[in-house]
C-alpha cells in the first residue's frame, strides 16, 4: 500500500484530473451532422417518424436505426465498490464512468452508467429489467453478494439481450484462461487437478463454477471462507456457499492446501503462508488475487517454491489476472451477434481463446510496439492487457459460441471480413501510449522541468511523481517553488528536487562546459555565467547535459523557437541527424503524423527523406505500419509549379534506398487521405489513405498543426521534438498538464528522441 503520504498526493491529483474541464470522464456526442436546419429535421421531428414506424413493425430494427446494438448499460447501487465496501449509489458513480471508458477504450462499445438508489434485490431487479427496450447489454458492477446472484440470475431470465455481472465472470474467465495454461505447462488434466479455492464471495464462487465446468470434478475443489473449510454438513452456509461444499476431513486452509495443485485466492492480503505453500503438490499453481496486494507476493512464494507459476491481480508482477482482458471483448462479440444473453458456452469460449492468444508467439512489431516482453512460459501464462490481438480473438470466439449454442440472432457469415472490421475499430496509438507510461513506471527517469514556477509545470510534475512515472528535478527559485507547492495541496515540497542557479554545486562545472562550447562562438565567460545563472532553459539543458537529468520539458514561458535556440546552446542533434517536430493527430481509430511543424522552414531533399524516414520510425513505435506521403498544393504535377523539385527528388532519394514502408508524392492532401480521390491516381503506391504526412515547409506545416489544434484540442500531441542527442521536448506555451506530462514520459521513455 502506499504511504499516507503518497496516498494524500494521488487523491489530491486523482480530484483534480475528474474535475479539470469538463467534470467526470464522459460525454454524449452525435454520431450524424447536425449543423442545419435540415440535420435536425432529421434527427428528431419529423424524420424520426420513419424508423420509429419500422421498429414499431419488426423490434429488430432497433438495432439497424438506433445506438441499441452498441449500447451497453453499466448498473449498480454501490453495495460493493471496488474494495471501499458499502458507499452508496451516488459514491460509486467515477467507477462507473470509469468502466464505461473501459468499455470505449478497448472494444469500442458505447456505455451509460446507471447508479441505483436500492438496497433491495427486486427493486434492483424490476428497475434493471424495465431498461431492456434501451440498452443491447447490461453490465452489472459492484453489487454485495449474496444480492449479486439473486440480482443476476432473475435478470438473466427476465431479459433478452445480455447481462453479466463483472465481478463475478470477468475475474472467473481470465483465470481460468490463466489455469488452462498453467495446467498445460505443468502437464496436468483438468479431471486430476486438485484444487483450494480460498474466499467465498462473488468472485470466488463464479472462478470455481466456470473453473469446474472447465473440466475439474466438484470433489476435487475444497473451497474456504473465514471460518475454514466449506464442508457438507457444515452450519451457517447459505445456498451459494454449499454448492461447493464436499466431503472431507480437513477443517482448516492449512490441512485442505497439503498435496494440492492449485491455491485459487479471493480473500485477504496475507492469507497464504510460506510454510503451507512447501507442502502443495510438486510444480504448484497459486493465483493470488487479493486486492489490492495478494494472498502472497510471488517473491515469498518462490523462495519456498521456486517451481510455482504465480499470478496475481498486479500489473508490477507477471501474469496479472485483469478483467480489461474479457468483459470489453465478451460484450463485443455478444454485441455483434445480437445475442440474447451471455451463456456458460460464451464465457468458456473466451477463456480458451484468451489462453489460445497467450500461447501463440507474440511478434515483433507487436512485442516492440505493446511491451510485450515475454513469450509463453511460466511468466507469461495471460496475455498482456495491451495486445491489440485480443480485440478480434477473444471477440470472435465469444461471437462463434454464441451462435453455435442458439442465443445469437445475427449470426456472422464472414468471420474472416469480422476480424478485420475488429481491427480497424481501434486507434493502436491509445494501447502504444498506455504501455509507454507502464515503462516509464517499470524504469523510471529524472525529468528535469525547466519553469517549475508555473502551475502547469508543477502540476505536471507532482503527477509525474506521485504517479511513479519518474522524478521531477523541478527548476526556479527555491522558495518560489515550495509556495507554489502548498498552494497546489503538496505538504512536504522539501521533499522535492529543487535546482536553483543561484545556489547550486553544479554551477562551476557548468560554466566550465559552456564556455568550453561557446568560447570561439563569441561568447565570453562572463556572457556564459550570466546565461547559467540567468536563464532557466540553459541551465536545465545543462542539468541534462552533464547527466544530473534524464530529460527535459520546457516552452511554457517562451515561443518554441526562442526555447529551441536557448536548448541548442547546450545540447546537440543527434550525429547525422536533423532536429524536427512531429504533430499527432489522435482520432478513434486513426493516427495521423505531421512532420516537420516546428523547426526546417524549407527542407532540402534530403532533409525531407530524411524527416520521412524518422517520423516512420516514430509511427511504428506507436504500433502503426506506416504509409508516408509528401504533401503539396500540386499533385502528380496538377497545377505545376516551381516548389516541386525538393519534394520529386526527396521520392527519388527514398527510391535509392528501399526504406520498408509505403511513400508517395507529391501529393495535396485529399489525395493522400481521402479515399474516393486515392481512386483517380490507381498507379499511387499508397495502399490505403496515408497516416504519415510530410510536409513542404515550416509555414504550411506550422499554420496546419496550430489550427488542427485549435479545432481538435485534446485529440493533439506535441510537437515532439526528434533528433536530439538528449531526451529534450518544448511543449506549446498553451499546453495543459496533462499535454506537459505526455512529452515528459514519452521522452524519458525514449519514444521520442
Amino acid at each position: 500500500m502506499a504511504d499516507e503520504t503518497n496516498s494524500s498526493f494521488t487523491t489530491r491529483e486523482a480530484l483534480f484530473y475528474h474535475e479539470t474541464g469538463r467534470p467526470g470522464k464522459i460525454e454524449i456526442i452525435p454520431s450524424k451532422p447536425v449543423a442545419t436546419q435540415r440535420d435536425l429535421s432529421l434527427a428528431y421531428s419529423p424524420g424520426v417518424a420513419a424508423p420509429v414506424e419500422a421498429i414499431a413493425k419488426d423490434p429488430l430494427a432497433a438495432y439497424e436505426y438506433t445506438a441499441k446494438g452498441n449500447l451497453v448499460a453499466v448498473i449498480t447501487n454501490g453495495t460493493a465498490i471496488l474494495g471501499m465496501g458499502n458507499l452508496g449509489a451516488l459514491a460509486s458513480k467515477p467507477v462507473m464512468e470509469g468502466k464505461a471508458v473501459l468499455f470505449k477504450r478497448f472494444a469500442d462499445v458505447d456505455s451509460i452508467d446507471i447508479e441505483l438508489a436500492t438496497e433491495d434485490p427486486e427493486a434492483f431487479i424490476n428497475a434493471v429489467a424495465l431498461m431492456e427496450p434501451s440498452f443491447g447489454g447490461i453490465n452489472l458492477e459492484d453489487i454485495a453478494a449474496p444480492e449479486c446472484f439473486v440480482i443476476e440470475q432473475a435478470l438473466r431470465e427476465r431479459m433478452k439481450i445480455p447481462v453479466m455481472h463483472d465481478d463475478q465472470h470477468g475475474t472467473a474467465i481470465i483465470a481460468a484462461a490463466g489455469l488452462i495454461n498453467a495446467c498445460h505447462l505443468t502437464g496436468r488434466d483438468f479431471k486430476d487437478v486438485r484444487m483450494v479455492v480460498n474466499g467465498a464471495g462473488a468472485s470466488a464462487i463464479a472462478c470455481t463454477a466456470l473453473i469446474k465446468a472447465l473440466g475439474v470434478p466438484n470433489d476435487n475443489v475444497i473451497m474456504c471462507d473465514r471460518k475454514g473449510v466449506i464442508y457438507r454438513g457444515r452450519d451457517n452456509v447459505d445456498q451459494w456457499k454449499s454448492a461447493h461444499a464436499v466431503d472431507t476431513d480437513r477443517r482448516t486452509l492449512e490441512e485442505a492446501l497439503n498435496g494440492a495443485d492449485v491455491f485459487l485466492g479471493l480473500s485477504a492480503a496475507g492469507a497464504l503462508k510460506p510454510a503451507w505453500v512447501e507442502k502443495m503438490a510438486k510444480q504448484p499453481i497459486i493465483f493470488a488475487m487479493a486486492n489490492p496486494d495478494p494472498e502472497i507476493t510471488p517473491d515469498d512464494a518462490k523462495a519456498v517454491r521456486p517451481d510455482a507459476i504465480i499470478a496475481t491481480g498486479r500489473s508490477d508482477y507477471p501474469n496479472q489476472v485483469n478483467n480489461v482482458l474479457g468483459f470489453p471483448f465478451i460484450f463485443r462479440g455478444a454485441l455483434d451477434v445480437r445475442a440474447t444473453a451471455i451463456n456458460e458456452e460464451m464465457k468458456i469460449a473466451a477463456a480458451h481463446a484468451i489462453a489460445a492468444l497467450a500461447r501463440e508467439r507474440v511478434p515483433d512489431e507487436v512485442a516492440a510496439a505493446y511491451g510485450v516482453d515475454r513469450q509463453f512460459g511460466r511468466d507469461y501464462i495471460i496475455p498482456a492487457p495491451f495486445d491489440p490481438r485480443l480485440m478480434e480473438t477473444v471477440s470472435s470466439a465469444v461471437a462463434k459460441a454464441a451462435m453455435d449454442s442458439g442465443v445469437a440472432q445475427k449470426p456472422i457469415e464472414d468471420f474472416d471480413a469480422y476480424r478485420v472490421s475488429l481491427r480497424a475499430r481501434l486507434n493502436p496509438t491509445t494501447s502504444v501510449l498506455t504501455h509507454v507510461y507502464e515503462e516509464a513506471k517499470r524504469a523510471p527517469k529524472r525529468v528535469v522541468f525547466a519553469e517549475a514556477e508555473e502551475d502547469i509545470a508543477l502540476r505536471a510534475a507532482i503527477q509525474l511523481r506521485d504517479f511513479g512515472y519518474g522524478t521531477p528535478v523541478l527548476v526556479g527559485r527555491t522558495q518560489a517553488v515550495k509556495d507554489k507547492l502548498r498552494e497546489l495541496g503538496v505538504t512536504d515540497p522539501d521533499s522535492f528536487e529543487i535546482q536553483n542557479s543561484a545556489d547550486s554545486t553544479y554551477v562551476p562545472a557548468m560554466v566550465a562546459y559552456l564556455y568550453g562550447r561557446l568560447q570561439r562562438r563569441g561568447y565570453t565567460e562572463r556572457d556564459v555565467r550570466r546565461m547559467v545563472n540567468q536563464d532557466r532553459n540553459v541551465f536545465a539543458s545543462l542539468l541534462v547535459a552533464l547527466d544530473h537529468g534524464d530529460a527535459m520539458i520546457s516552452g511554457l514561458t517562451r515561443p518554441f523557437a526562442q526555447t529551441m535556440r536557448e536548448v541548442s546552446l547546450v545540447l546537440d542533434p543527434k550525429p547525422n541527424s536533423l532536429p524536427f517536430g512531429i504533430h499527432l493527430m489522435i482520432g478513434k481509430n486513426y493516427t495521423v503524423f505531421l512532420a516537420d511543424t516546428t523547426i526546417n522552414e524549407r527542407p532540402s531533399a534530403e532533409g525531407l527523406a530524411h524527416i520521412a524516414r524518422e517520423t516512420a520510425k516514430v509511427a511504428r513505435r506507436l504500433g502503426h505500419e506506416p504509409r508516408v506521403a509528401f504533401l503539396s498544393y500540386s499533385t502528380f504535377g496538377n497545377p505545376p509549379g516551381k516548389w516541386l523539385e525538393n519534394i520529386r527528388d526527396a521520392v527519388h532519394i527514398l527510391d535509392q534506398d528501399d526504406p520498408g514502408f509505403e511513400y508517395e508524392g507529391e501529393m495535396a492532401p485529399d489525395a493522400a487521405l481521402n479515399p474516393q480521390v486515392m481512386k483517380l491516381y490507381p498507379f499511387s503506391r499508397l495502399s490505403a489513405p496515408a497516416n504519415v504526412l510530410v510536409m513542404p515547409g515550416l509555414q504550411s506545416a506550422n499554420l496546419s498543426a496550430k489550427l488542427l489544434r485549435e479545432l481538435a484540442g485534446n485529440a493533439v500531441i506535441g510537437p515532439m521534438l526528434i533528433g536530439m542527442d538528449k531526451p529534450v521536448q518544448i511543449a506549446p506555451m498553451t499546453a495543459s498538464a496533462p499535454d506537459l506530462l505526455t512529452l515528459a514520459v514519452l521522452a524519458s521513455a525514449g519514444v521520442v528522441s
